[in-house]
């Protein structure tokens, strides 16, 4: 544990857990779906849903799909921001199975009615904890560049993909794969220490099977 940790991210408040955490679920939803969103449909679970009002998590969530970064002083305007750039934005509260009790669940519709829906918790310090995207079970902190890939569930496209990634000289530190079926749809998510350029992901996308390919930075 380093001392970030335990004081948190350079942010607006009031809390680390409820508000940076959640602006960072926001962030990461918006990074999957990269485009600008004119929808969000967001259900909150347990302390999200009992506090959001009071600790600003709607905002906070809201704040992040918009782009805004933890410190940003318009977080607590974001609803407002929201309404001016077109964004129409659903927040309903409910139970979600076995999820951490600081659990946001983002549908997010782009411009061209591209759609990614990603379950994340805020897990303390500002830290996050993304545990499904699009319905699959996947682990990313958004702390690391992250590949997320999206194929199909076939012989050799792992392979494929980490040699790939391989020959970028980058060492993979956390590799997980969720897959709908046998021979189904399957994503699997890649983490690596240092930096990856851009373009693998065209390249990637090249490989036989592979549906899409997203590079998330750091967030």
């Amino acid at each position: 544990m380093n001392v970030f940790d335990i004081l948190g991210p350079v942010m607006i408040g009031p809390s680390s857990s409820h508000t940076a955490g959640a602006a960072r679920i926001g962030l990461v939803t918006r990074a999957l779906l990269g485009q600008e969103p004119v929808s969000a449909n967001i259900l909150l679970h347990g302390s999200f849903a009992k506090t959001y009002k009071g600790h600003g998590t709607d905002k906070a969530l809201v704040a992040g799909i918009l782009g805004m970064q933890t410190d940003d002083e318009r977080i607590r305007f974001s609803l407002d921001e929201a309404r001016k750039q077109g964004l129409a934005v659903t927040i309903t509260t409910g139970e979600i199975d076995g999820a951490h009790p600081n659990t946001a669940q983002i549908t997010l519709i782009g411009k061209d009615g591209k759609q990614v829906s990603l379950l994340g918790s805020s897990t303390g310090g500002g830290n996050i904890l993304v545990t499904r995207i699009n319905g699959m079970e996947v682990s990313l902190t958004g702390e690391k560049t992250t590949l997320i890939i999206l194929h199909k569930d076939a012989p050799g496209t792992i392979a494929a993909v980490t040699e790939l990634v391989a020959g970028y000289g980058v060492n993979i530190c956390n590799f997980r794969l969720s897959r709908e079926s046998r021979g189904g749809q399957a994503v699997m998510t890649i983490e690596v220490d240092g930096n990856l350029g851009t373009a693998i992901n065209e390249k990637i996308q090249g490989l036989p099977n592979i549906y899409s390919s997203i590079m998330l930075q750091p967030i």
